[in-house]
């Protein structure tokens, strides 16, 4: 696994408390909001029952970009309108923890969003009221292991920021702290 810039876990900790604690007034460490996971899914629908080669495709390029293998999505009840059985594959989902979970938003925020087309920042309303964010990536080919040669399937994803937050001005709060990029506003 390459080696990253990104501060450590404890590091980017141990500023973000010192700065919410004036803020919000923590008396305690794990009082603070902590980042818990990211989930990354890329959701494909019907066109996995139709091309196998697909789904395989896309398990591939979103094993380059987290670097962990991710797992097939299955759907949970039959909808007759959109012609989905109970247990149809759907999609592809990663969920990253630790070391990994920071390296790969170290890649999202400095290396991937930056090379987006007309790229201002992500939304603040894509922060929800429990403390978690969601936002989404149009085109896999913004990050960097995604060669110029497999341009062909275009997919998109989208990202969720799990964390400890318990109202939506903390948690936008601790996502400035930790380098989310959002938009001035």
């Amino acid at each position: 696994m390459a080696t990253t810039s990104f501060k450590g876990v404890q590091e980017i900790e141990k500023e973000s408390f010192e700065k919410l604690s004036k803020e919000f007034g923590y008396k305690n460490i794990m009082a603070a909001p902590h980042l818990v996971k990211v989930n990354v899914s890329v959701a494909t629908g019907s066109a996995m029952k139709k091309d196998r080669k697909r789904n395989e495709l896309v398990i591939d390029r979103l094993a380059k970009i987290t670097g962990q293998h991710p797992t097939l999505r299955k759907a949970k009840q039959s909808v007759a309108s959109f012609k989905i059985r109970e247990g149809d594959p759907i999609g592809v989902a990663v969920t990253l923890r630790g070391a990994r979970m920071f390296g790969f938003l170290d890649k999202v925020f400095n290396v991937a969003l930056p090379r987006t087309k007309d790229f201002r920042g992500v939304n603040r309303t894509s922060v929800d009221n429990i403390g978690n964010m969601t936002f989404g990536i149009k085109e896999h080919t913004i990050f960097p292991e995604i060669k110029d040669e497999e341009l062909k399937d275009i997919f998109g994803m989208a990202i969720t920021l799990v964390s400890t937050a318990k109202t939506k001005e903390e948690a936008t709060r601790f996502f400035e702290l930790i380098g989310v990029p959002f938009k001035k506003a």
